[in-house]
């Protein structure tokens, strides 16, 4: 019995062998449908990897050079300067740009001030260097005043000349906005400006009587083109220009007064010598400017002219060797007032000239200013109405030397 019980309990203890040995080899579950559907499961779930676009790296944004400031962007060409002769009708006001630096030579009226500071903000510009108001007639600085008002402002200059009008003390408020005072510069005093610099050549005094007298003229140089800018200046102020010691000969010349007969006279054309010469005016002003004296000069001496009331705005660009421009010079010597017959007097009945004798040097002409002689009469700019006629051992004997370019 006994031995019959252990039997049975050994054949119990094999049958459950058998069936653990046979439950590891196949449990009825598919594994491999499992693990498949793990690996689905995961791909479905898990978030994708980001690319390299998603998530920037140093390789993809590069950092930037810390600067001070950003750099500001180039002139067309390295020594460029553009010089601005603003159409601001009856009025001046002249825009330079040169170097990344910004200069404003009188403004305009109260009527053109808004133009002006809409002129510069289309220009990019945020700071003017220079704001030089060449007298305080209200045509010159009031829009000045909105140029105070409108942009930083580094340094003001100005006539010693106190006035009491409203807009002068509007432009002096404007001046004081700014944390800043007039500077009153002495001929002969220059300043850096861009690619180039500007020399003051008036006012050498300052008169009770005549404001147009104490305009600050400034002669602006790039290179080996120069501008003069004269604002309301007159004959009195010119010939103190040309007797100053300081070479006052350019290129292109602002008219003084806006071509009124009290400015450019003789002797400053001649001493300016402009190939170019820009008036600015306004269409049927009432003062009927230019005048025909200073038109019959410019023709005369065969310099081109330029007119705001004819052409609107003028731009000339200066590279330091040549100066080209936004549209050709109209050369429209006619007045204002076409009623306009002259003041200067005119030669009626032919004079008598003593002829000079010939010695066996030549005849040669000697031009109303400078130190040259010359084999013809009309040279370069020489006005012939002004030219003396001599011989060269006459000239050379009072220290004239041959021009070198028609002799």
């Amino acid at each position: 019995m006994k031995k019959k019980r252990k039997f049975l309990t050994w054949l119990i203890m094999l049958v459950m062998i058998l069936t653990t040995v046979s439950g590891c080899g196949s449990s009825g579950i598919d594994t491999s449908s499992v693990t498949a559907s793990s690996e689905k499961e995961v791909e479905i779930t898990e978030p994708p990897t980001p690319t390299p676009t998603a998530t920037p790296t140093a390789t993809s944004t590069p950092t930037p050079t810390p600067t001070a400031t950003p750099t500001p962007e180039p002139t067309p060409e390295s020594g460029d300067m553009a010089v601005h002769f603003l159409d601001v009708g009856q009025g001046l006001s002249i825009l330079v740009q040169s170097g990344g630096q910004n200069l404003v030579y009188d403004g305009g009226d109260r009527g053109a001030s808004s133009f002006v500071v809409s002129y510069l903000q289309q220009q990019h510009i945020d700071t003017i260097d220079y704001l030089i108001a060449s007298h305080y007639d209200e045509d010159h600085i009031a829009g000045l005043v909105g140029c105070l008002n409108a942009f930083d402002v580094e340094t003001v200059i100005g006539p010693n000349d106190d006035k009491d009008t409203q807009i002068y003390q509007s432009f002096l408020a404007g001046v004081s906005a700014q944390g800043l005072s007039v500077q009153y510069p002495a001929v002969g005093q220059e300043y850096e400006f861009g690619t180039g610099s500007f020399t003051v050549l008036a006012p050498s005094t300052i008169s009770s009587s005549d404001d147009n007298a104490n305009s600050v003229v400034i002669k602006l140089e790039n290179g080996e083109n120069s501008f003069i800018f004269t604002g309301d200046a007159d004959n009195e102020s010119e010939s103190a220009m040309c007797s100053s010691g300081i070479d006052i000969s350019c290129d292109v010349l602002s008219v003084g007064h806006h071509g009124s007969a009290t400015a450019t006279s003789w002797d400053f054309l001649e001493k300016t010598v402009p190939e170019f010469a820009v008036i600015s005016c306004g269409a049927g002003n009432s003062y009927g400017h230019p005048d025909k004296d200073t038109m019959d000069k410019l023709q005369s001496m065969g310099i081109q002219v330029f007119r705001t009331d004819k052409q609107g705005t003028i731009i000339a660009l200066s590279n330091g060797t040549d100066i080209s421009w936004n549209q050709g010079p109209c050369n429209e010597y006619s007045p204002g007032d076409s009623g306009d017959s002259g003041t200067q007097p005119q030669v009626t009945t032919p004079q008598t000239i003593q002829e000079p004798v010939d010695t066996g040097g030549g005849i040669v002409w000697l031009s109303e200013t400078g130190s040259k002689y010359h084999s013809i009469p009309d040279c370069g700019r020489m006005n012939p109405n002004r030219a003396t006629k001599t011989t060269r051992d006459i000239a050379e004997s009072q220290g004239y030397e041959a021009c070198k370019k028609c002799w």
